[in-house]
């Protein structure tokens, strides 16, 4: 059975309530790469200074590890699940059509989206108007709290940068991007690998912020391919439904999450590597990415040098001069 929300009500008021509603839920295990994958690649993809780079990759209290903790842990398009789908020459009464599957795949594309939007703003307060490192908002000697509230503007948008890599880094172990099949027949348990060794072309953020939601969406659902899934879990998907059992889907626990190296679809070739390697790959573009939108977005003064400055390295104050 699913369960769905309430008839009659605002989207946005839906919206709203579910996630307040899970905020208050208590946490549940991880189920996306575990919080040392995740470090191991987030750390692998950043060449930042060891205090901040904790900060933003540390395994339990990082904040590329926030969306896998409290209510965020249920919300299936911050971790890019349930794009599931089989095309009918595997299975011709496979519930769920393509379509079906790419909007789910667009809505975790589109919380990156937002996140890099926000940390963008966000990074306006690293900086004074003359180009200075305001060392009040680039100070960690105390933990960032990653809870979206106010703070120092170097903890905003660390938080803001880390929610919206989480989804991208599951992406790669959830989806079948960069892996193949078993040996034997393609279907239900063992679905079809695309063996892609280059970045998804529709991750590509940074060109999305900039355009309006209704193009880029036009432009990312026409890159991708027909064969492309994540696998179904046992959460709330984009539209608020939660699938009890994924059964007659391709479901994420047995069908293709990498999220360690003992999982099922790791088992075949170098799947889990594939998987760590892609996503490296993925931060590492994501980054350059961030930091060239501030420096486009913050010429003045050279404002975006000295944010990215801040950001990587401990203590701006000396260093950023």
């Amino acid at each position: 059975m699913s369960h769905r929300p309430p008839p009659g009500l605002p989207p946005a008021i839906v919206a709203a309530a579910f996630v307040i509603a899970l905020a208050a839920a208590p946490p549940g295990p991880a189920f996306a790469f575990t919080g040392d994958n995740h470090e191991q690649i987030t750390r692998a993809a950043l060449p930042w200074e060891p205090v901040t780079l904790s900060e933003m990759a540390d395994d339990r209290d990082g904040a590329v590890n926030a969306d896998d903790h409290g209510g965020y842990f249920l919300l299936g398009p911050l971790h890019c699940d349930n794009a599931d789908y089989l095309a009918p020459r595997y299975d011709q009464d496979y519930p769920r059509g393509r379509d079906e599957a790419t909007t789910e795949l667009l809505a975790c594309v589109r919380t990156s989206v937002t996140r890099f939007r926000n940390a963008v703003r966000a990074a306006d307060g690293l900086v004074d108007a003359d180009g200075k490192v305001r060392a009040d908002q680039s100070d960690l000697s105390s933990h960032c709290t990653w809870k979206e509230t106010s703070g120092p503007a170097k903890c905003a948008v660390l938080e803001q940068l880390g929610r919206g890599w989480h989804p991208i880094e599951d992406f790669y172990s959830h989806s079948n991007w960069s892996d193949r099949a078993a040996p034997g027949p393609v279907g239900l348990t063992n679905p079809p690998g695309l063996a892609r060794t280059d970045v998804a072309p529709f991750l590509d953020v940074r060109r999305y912020s900039t355009m309006s939601d209704a193009d880029w969406t036009r432009e990312a659902r026409a890159r991708i391919p027909v064969d492309l899934a994540t696998g179904c879990y046992s959460d709330f998907d984009s539209t608020g439904v939660k699938d009890d059992d994924c059964a007659g889907r391709v479901t994420h626990n047995k069908g293709l999450n990498k999220d360690t190296a003992a999982s099922p679809r790791s088992r075949t070739g170098d799947n889990f590597d594939h998987a760590v390697s892609g996503a490296t790959a993925e931060i590492t573009r994501q980054w350059n990415d961030f930091k060239a939108e501030l420096l486009a977005t913050y010429p003045d003064h050279r404002r975006g040098e000295q944010m990215v400055c801040a950001l990587v390295h401990d203590d701006p104050r000396s260093s950023c001069p």
